[in-house]
């Protein structure tokens, strides 16, 4: 089990590539995290969500992404809490408070589906979640030291030197935790390490000297990794190219499955721009994008706060493109109504009406792959939503016994997530937009990048103790 002394100290890149090390030299690799939160999910092939990390380290071990590698997935809404996702079905939400209560109940979801995967792989990898030095929400703790102790998995502590204090937070650690925790610790990497490794050796010693765990590696920063999708809003890119076709994406509070858009990020000739609220579309883009949101209504209000609905408006008179993905495909219609209190109290708001659609949130969720024909090319994606949408009278595609979403002159949307992670949809788009397509292939380079990411850890991390330290079930 992998556990960080921190949030984003890169437990889930350490993972997928120690997957796809291990499952180079012929192990049959299961990734798995007990508990997560994070608003960027996959659909899995047995009709479940998990999250979006555990989906890449599924990809990196080579096996399709089952429910079962994520037991527990939270899910941020707005004011209601958290959307409580086990075994890839929710079952219902909870505020912090509410769900420290409904841990201990979620243990033994969280033990099957660790069972279940043993039961067909020889090796585990586990992720941890936050920090492994949370001592105030140790008591019903599934997560980090909870679900070490109660599975008998051996934990390696990793560390992120990048942001500092590196040597505290590892030994920190140590100091705070119950020993009979600490005792699970086999050994420490230092994870996201620039310059020369000699000046840090002396660090190493001092932290094996002082914890009695082990070093077992320096892992120097993979400079490749913004390649491959983020989990979360703490990886919304902050800057862009500032040179090709201008495509913006809103980047409301709630934003969700923003990995939709790192094949535009990575396509050579697109300056892919994340607008934050307090920030105006540029006058330049020539499509504006709505992506996902966990909570539409609540999210369409801080569109409107943030004076996007405005700045929307003049784009189109401009002759702008605009295209919104499930949650923004809700916002650009007539009207969103809530009449079953899923996202709050219950109401009914106006939308953008730049589509002539209505939606209404209903409690049943559709997960779903999907594939299909837009404007006569062929795409593959996922749905994963509450809500039916209705009145479209130009479908964007067909696609029996789905959505079909809505075009309106330049204005078009959908539920499909994933369509421009197609390469043959994502090359029509930008044809469409004027721009020279570059044969780019994104799962190509994904993939490309998870060898580069097993070279690395390969190279840095003594990967023969980590099996030797792993522990029969």
């Amino acid at each position: 089990m992998i556990q960080g002394t921190g949030s984003d100290v890169g437990k889930s890149l350490v993972v997928a590539g120690l997957a796809r090390a291990f499952t180079r030299r012929g192990l049959e690799v299961r990734p798995f995290k007990p508990q997560n939160m994070s608003n960027n999910a996959a659909v899995t092939a047995d009709g479940g969500e998990i999250g979006r990390a555990q989906a890449l380290q599924a990809r990196a071990a080579r096996v399709p992404p089952s429910v079962h590698m994520n037991p527990v997935l939270l899910k941020p809404q707005s004011e209601i809490g958290s959307q409580v996702v086990v075994q890839g079905k929710v079952v219902g939400t909870a505020k912090a408070r509410e769900y420290q209560a409904m841990k201990p109940k979620l243990l033994g979801a969280v033990l099957e589906s660790f069972g279940r995967l043993c039961a067909e792989a020889d090796l585990v990898l586990v992720e941890g979640a936050g920090s492994a030095s949370e001592v105030n929400l140790r008591a019903a703790d599934i997560a980090n030291m909870g679900f070490s102790r109660a599975a008998n998995v051996p934990v390696v502590l990793l560390g992120d030197i990048d942001r500092g204090g590196v040597i505290a937070s590892l030994v920190g650690t140590q100091a705070v935790i119950d020993p009979a925790d600490a005792a699970m610790i086999v050994g420490f990497i230092v994870n996201r390490f620039r310059g020369d490794p000699s000046l840090f050796a002396d660090g190493m010693k001092d932290i094996e000297r002082r914890t009695g765990w082990p070093a077992l590696g320096l892992l120097p920063f993979f400079e490749q990794a913004h390649r491959l999708p983020a989990e979360d809003a703490l990886g919304l890119p902050t800057t862009n190219r500032g040179a090709g076709v201008k495509i913006v994406v809103l980047a409301y509070p709630r934003i969700a499955n923003f990995d939709d858009f790192d094949p535009l990020r990575l396509e050579p000739g697109v300056d892919l721009v994340f607008v934050r609220p307090g920030e105006a579309i540029p006058g330049d883009a020539a499509l504006v994008i709505l992506p996902g949101s966990k909570a539409t209504i609540a999210d369409l209000a801080a569109l409107r706060d943030a004076g996007w609905d405005i700045d929307l408006k003049a784009h189109v008179r401009r002759g702008g493109r605009v295209l919104g993905i499930c949650g923004g495909y809700q916002m650009l219609g007539r009207s969103v109504a809530d009449p079953q209190g899923i996202e709050g109290p219950p109401s009914t708001v106006e939308g953008l009406d730049l589509l002539p659609v209505e939606t209404t949130l209903t409690g049943d969720k559709v997960l779903v792959e999907v594939a299909g024909q837009a404007e006569g090319v062929p795409f593959k994606g996922y749905e994963m939503h509450v809500g039916r949408t209705t009145g479209a009278t130009t479908p964007m595609f067909a696609l029996d016994g789905h959505d079909q979403g809505a075009v309106s002159g330049r204005i078009a949307g959908c539920y499909i997530h994933g369509l421009l992670t197609d390469d043959r949809q994502r090359r029509h788009w930008l044809a469409k937009l004027g721009s020279q397509t570059s044969g780019f292939d994104y799962e190509a380079d994904v993939d490309a990048t998870l060898d580069l990411l097993a070279d690395h850890i390969e190279t840095y991390v003594a990967c023969d103790r980590l099996l030797a330290l792993a522990r029969e079930r």
